[in-house]
């Protein structure tokens, strides 16, 4: 703290100096959201005189461990520690289009980055023209550093893929066209 002596020789604070606030740093809230997530709660509320959060998450959503590392495609050249992370397996959202064809579009369940493989050396989980059956994967969405497992919710033949690998994606976007079975 500066303190300045005045005329009457009494110590002062510097009037321009900034007030000490409580700041939640960077881990603490790492911790704070690993902490959550263990527990298992769909919703935290915590009010203090400083701070004020709110995390929700989706209830429906089941973590799953892998023992295999899902690894996405790297986006700088500097090498990097990398860590297994947690695969969520989601079913992708499913509905007809208005054409009278006899196909459905799966749509995104999330908004995050698609990507068409687990890594870039292994083949994509599916294409234009294979046949894919209810409860498989068809692609991961990764999002927040979570690699999500998109499962069809149908079986037929994939007619149109409409996104490109490691393209962003929003939440309801159509990522495959399937002519059913």
């Amino acid at each position: 703290m500066a303190t300045k002596k005045t005329s009457n020789g009494k110590s002062a604070s510097s009037a321009n100096e900034p007030t000490k606030k409580a700041e939640m740093k960077t881990s603490e809230i790492r911790d704070l959201i690993d902490f959550i997530a263990q527990s298992g709660l769909n919703e935290v509320d915590i009010e203090t005189k400083e701070l004020k959060l709110h995390v929700k998450r989706e209830p429906d959503q089941k973590v799953i461990k892998s023992s295999a590392p899902v690894i996405a495609q790297p986006v700088s050249v500097t090498p990097q520690a990398v860590t297994a992370p947690a695969v969520t397996q989601t079913p992708a959202k499913v509905e007809k289009p208005a054409t009278g064809k006899n196909t459905v579009e799966i749509k995104s369940p999330m908004i995050g980055t698609f990507y068409r493989s687990a890594n870039p050396d292994s083949p994509a989980f599916a294409s234009v023209g294979d046949k894919i059956s209810k409860g498989q994967t068809v692609c991961i969405i990764e999002a927040m550093k979570l690699f999500n497992e998109i499962e069809s919710e149908v079986s037929g033949t994939i007619v149109k893929a409409m996104v490109e690998n490691a393209s962003p994606v929003e939440y309801d976007q159509v990522l495959f066209v399937v002519e059913l079975d």
